[in-house]
């Protein structure tokens, strides 16, 4: 299976009802998934690294 770069778009879609604020918030504390900047200021996650955070996500609840 091939890795994707996920868009913030993508990502707040599959959280599904999570606002780009909280998410950006949850960037600033450190609790939200690896990321990183594009050259033009746009942030990318990979797929992968997408997924292991929302099962670390799990396994704490």
């Amino acid at each position: 299976m091939k890795d994707e770069l996920m868009t913030t778009r993508q990502i707040l879609a599959e959280l599904g009802g999570v606002s780009r604020r909280t998410f950006y918030r949850w960037r600033e504390l450190g609790q939200g998934p690896a990321a990183f900047k594009l050259p033009n200021g746009e942030l990318r996650v990979w797929r992968s690294d997408f997924d292991t955070w929302l099962r670390q996500l799990e396994a704490a609840a």
